[in-house]
């Protein structure tokens, strides 16, 4: 085993040459650079920087090129590096009410103060190749328009005047940090949104469906969707007050949900909620419904057994880091364990033969 070790050593370090060959490829095709990806592949990196927790597009951007386009590796090599990051502190909650808005829709309320803004989107694209784009022409020049600013009122505000939706609870307890405590059951809906906003887009978009197809009686109505940026403030103890230190892009989606009601409660509207870094509007819009879904006991629904409403299936599975490293390491060396079972597979069938033919014997 030691000897097999060992004489990989070479073999792998050709491995990393060849992946880095490969990584580069042809040398008479220009080179992929990190603002090139950065500024058009910004959708990969929204991706990576939100499921590796790290808001940085260059580093996201670098990542992707290193990983040869694999996002999953990518945000695997975000995450490792931003442990290695020192703390300073702790940022205020920030205030999406003041989100200078590229993109802002609602899908239960047509007019809304300040407009519906479509932004940048591929709703209503037709879904064919564009060989326009296989040319290097020129972009076509959007006409100009400046974010919306200001205090950009939620949908939801609407409905809360009324009393037709439920109360945000407001809990000024610390949440806890999952990017440096383990998750642990069962978990409080503070900490299912850190976990769902950093959980694998596929797997939450497929829970999601499901919700929507009956796995958990969940019928949902986008509020409202935002894309913009937000600043980001902190504290300085030494000032005694919160400085603007920059700001990030946000996706937020809450919908509006049915609910019957209950014997203390009349019958209202409930929320779900979705927060993610970047352009990420099917990630945000996925990770509402799976909100919803976790809340059916606080809201005192049944549970159908749905896979959506279980939140340890959710949450333990959701991580696409963790669920990559438990699958690819099957692919590692498993020699001596391999050859336990395979020695103890050969004495059963010793055992057995042995059985038949002293059975056939007598």
């Amino acid at each position: 085993m030691y000897v097999a070790v060992k004489g990989g050593e070479r073999a792998i370090q050709n491995a990393h040459a060849w992946l880095a060959e490969e990584r580069r490829g042809p040398t008479d095709i220009a080179e992929l650079g990190i603002t090139q990806i950065r500024e058009q592949l910004s959708l990969a990196v929204n991706r990576v920087m939100a499921e590796g927790s790290l808001y940085d597009p260059d580093l996201a951007a670098l990542a992707i090129k290193q990983a040869r386009g694999d996002l999953i590796e990518a945000i695997f090599l975000i995450r490792a590096y931003r442990t290695t990051l020192p703390r300073f502190g702790a940022s205020e909650p920030v205030d999406t009410g003041i989100m200078a808005c590229d993109r802002r829709i609602s899908a239960t309320f047509k007019d809304l103060p300040g407009g519906q803004v479509l932004g940048p989107t591929f709703d209503y694209t037709h879904r064919l190749l564009d060989f326009k784009l296989a040319a290097d022409g020129e972009a076509p020049n959007a006409p100009s328009r400046e974010p919306e600013t200001g205090n950009v009122p939620h949908v939801t505000e609407f409905l809360n005047r009324e009393g037709l939706i439920e109360e945000v609870p407001h809990d000024d307890t610390p949440p806890p940090d999952l990017t440096r405590e383990p998750l642990e059951m069962p978990a409080d809906r503070a900490l299912r949104l850190q976990a769902l906003t950093r959980a694998d887009e596929g797997f939450t978009l497929g829970l999601a469906y499901s919700t929507q197809r009956g796995y958990g009686r969940n019928h949902a109505f986008v509020g409202e969707l935002r894309i913009g940026s937000v600043p980001v403030e902190m504290d300085i103890p030494e000032l005694g007050f919160s400085v603007e230190i920059g700001e990030v892009i946000l996706t937020e989606c809450e919908t509006v949900n049915q609910f019957t009601g209950s014997k203390t409660e009349p019958p209202q509207f409930t929320r779900g909620y979705g927060l993610v870094f970047g352009q990420t509007e099917r990630k945000a819009i996925s990770m509402a419904l799976v909100d919803r879904a976790l809340r059916w006991e606080e809201l005192g629904e049944d549970n159908v057994g749905a896979p959506a409403q279980d939140a340890e299936f959710v949450l333990y599975h959701a991580d696409n880091i963790q669920a990559t490293g438990f699958l690819e390491h099957i692919k590692l060396p498993h020699y001596v364990d391999f050859q336990s079972e395979l020695e103890l597979v050969r004495k059963l069938r010793h055992e057995a033969g042995a059985q038949q033919v002293q059975e056939a014997a007598e």
